[in-house]
């Protein structure tokens, strides 16, 4: 069993997971990482996600750390019994699957409203309560009809944000109402259905367009298209082109120091542009100054002085690059795993300090079913129970990874 010295504000918790591909394991990691004992439930053979190809090729190492594995075979009666003892001694249920899919297993919410009052059941889906909450859904799929692709690329061009924000910020979303509910069982002592969702997410977070027709009347534009709220605030060619560097203006007291610190010649001691609003409808008259003396600059010297003026600004970096990023390697922001061909890998730990401290890794990355034994044993099954299950192959232990 995992460790719980020092681990974490939600030792204590048991969480059994039913869950694959993202939005489900994000909520998962982020309790697990928080200190939460999570018990992902694999299928025989293990969760296919372990074998995505291309993009999909991240999504189990990233979302997987600090759970234990066990396999359960849930197409079995008895494996269907097995999770339900499992889950009867949980405080919190996972799941992202299909629409109705673990109901049709008998494991669904009302399974547990006798046996296990208390517990926090919790659903990962597409949409909520309303016409569409019987489609399947798809991060990108959310993105689309949300508006946010409309926002992303430009006119004509939708285009999705370049990693799974919907999926990790609805399993995010969920992890909020989990904790309130579990909050609210402590003093009621009872559970609760929980669930976020992807399409209800993009709303939220296109809400501050949708508010930005209210205010001015005018419908937001895509982002590559805005009117801009500052004049300067965008990305700027350096001396080497392929070293690209966002610059953000956002205040009168930084653009003061931002003309002290570059020489923009008359448009910087200009007093016409002393007020944000004034630069902003001077744009087409800043920006090319600051574009032509960027281009002199090499980005270390460009960086330097902008960290000297106190402005917002940032190298255009790749994912990649942020395995040598300074910060990131000097305040534990990066943990250390083990892929299953035992290769060294090197993560983004949760992105919470807790007095001071990032969580870490408690428990490597699970072989499927690797922990099938230990979990039983201490969710109540007796020795000769779990070794009925393993000789049926209801639950399988220590599995091969990659195993079909």
């Amino acid at each position: 069993m995992i460790d719980q010295k020092d681990a974490g504000p939600l030792a204590g918790i048991r969480v059994v997971e039913f869950s694959h591909m993202v939005m489900g394991p994000s909520a998962g990691v982020i309790l697990a990482d928080l200190g939460a004992d999570v018990v992902k439930v694999e299928p025989i053979g293990g969760d296919q996600t372990r074998r995505l190809l291309g993009s999909g090729s991240g999504y189990f190492p990233m979302f997987n750390r600090n759970k234990r594995s066990i396999a359960i075979d849930l197409k079995s009666e008895a494996g269907v019994e097995t999770a339900v003892r499992l889950v009867n001694n949980a405080d919190v249920l996972i799941e992202n699957f299909r629409p109705g899919a673990l109901e049709k297993l008998g494991l669904g919410p009302s399974r547990f409203e006798k046996s296990n009052p208390g517990l926090i059941y919790y659903s990962a889906k597409g949409f909520l309560t309303g016409p569409y909450e019987m489609r399947s859904a798809l991060d990108e799929v959310a993105q689309m009809m949300g508006g946010l692709a409309y926002m992303t690329g430009p006119s004509g061009r939708p285009l999705r944000a370049g990693a799974s924000v919907i999926d990790i910020a609805g399993g995010m979303l969920g992890v909020i109402g989990i904790l309130a509910a579990l909050h609210q069982r402590g003093h009621s002592g009872k559970g609760a259905q929980v669930r976020s969702s992807l399409f209800e997410t993009t709303a939220f977070i296109v809400g501050q367009h949708m508010a930005q027709l209210a205010v001015t009347g005018h419908a937001a534009r895509p982002m590559p298209e805005r009117i801009s709220a500052w004049a300067v605030y965008d990305v700027f060619d350096t001396a080497q082109p392929d070293e690209q560097v966002f610059v953000g203006v956002v205040s009168d007291s930084q653009w003061a120091a931002f003309t002290s610190a570059f020489d923009l010649g008359p448009v910087g001691a200009n007093d016409a542009f002393a007020t944000n609003n004034d630069r902003v409808r001077a744009r087409d008259t800043i920006l090319p100054v600051v574009r032509a003396l960027f281009a002199t600059l090499s980005r270390a010297e460009l960086l330097e002085r902008l960290e000297t003026a106190g402005v917002a600004f940032a190298p255009i970096a790749r994912p990649q690059d942020l395995l040598d990023d300074p910060h990131l390697n000097a305040n534990g922001a990066l943990v250390d795993l083990t892929l299953p061909d035992g290769r060294a890998i090197r993560l983004p730990a949760l992105p919470i300090e807790i007095d001071g401290t990032l969580p870490g890794v408690r428990h490597d990355l699970p072989l499927p079913g690797e922990d099938s034994t230990d979990i039983l044993r201490q969710f109540g099954f007796d020795d000769g129970e779990i070794g009925t299950l393993l000789a049926a192959h209801v639950v399988v232990a220590s599995q091969a990874q990659g195993a079909s």
